[in-house]
């Protein structure tokens, strides 16, 4: 076993797990979750069947991974952030043939206590702020906030805002990697 497991933990059989992980006090990661290298799962966390999760997620203590959750590389999850994998959930209804799936691309963050509505797509390195809502699709490297979220600005990989000058260009002032806002899309040059 390459991975680390707190003695309170539960890992069901048929899940992959990569090595250098760590799975904290009383989370679950349940059958034929894929998890990557490197990955730190928080304290009281329920990964659910079939989640894929890449390498170096980050997931903060008290999050529900759904069904229908794919993380890529280097998502972070704040703590109790919310998914959904259902649109119209009764409890008297047995939907889970209709699960929708949700992607959180590469390097995304979602703040703490948000809630991710089914069925979309967190765009690479974009961050959604702490409590919003996300109800649609979001941009890569959007920041975007409130109920229901609104994109606000832009950020870098590193989680900078982004300011543009009049021909489209911004500079992160960390990295100084230089970024290109062209017909509402933002890309690395």
């Amino acid at each position: 076993m390459g991975y680390f497991k707190h003695e309170s933990a539960y890992v069901d059989d048929n899940c992959e797990i990569g090595e250098g992980t760590k799975i904290w006090h009383f989370s679950h990661i349940m059958s034929y979750c894929q998890i990557g290298e490197n990955c730190n799962i928080g304290q009281n966390v329920v990964v659910s069947p079939k989640v894929i999760l890449g390498k170096n997620v980050k997931i903060q203590n008290n999050v529900s991974v759904y069904t229908g959750v794919t993380c890529e590389d280097d998502v972070f999850l704040g703590p109790s952030v919310v998914f959904t994998n259902i649109i119209n959930p009764r409890s008297q209804v047995d939907r889970k043939h209709k699960f929708k799936a949700t992607l959180l691309k590469r390097g995304c963050s979602v703040g703490a206590n948000a809630t991710i509505i089914c069925g979309n797509q967190i765009g690479e390195y974009a961050m959604i702020g702490a409590g919003s809502i996300v109800t649609k699709n979001v941009l890569p490297f959007a920041l975007v906030m409130g109920n229901p979220a609104k994109q606000t600005g832009w950020v870098s990989r590193n989680g900078h805002r982004l300011y543009f000058d009049d021909d489209g260009f911004a500079i992160c002032h960390e990295t100084k990697e230089q970024y290109v806002l062209t017909n509402g899309v933002v890309t690395r040059e």
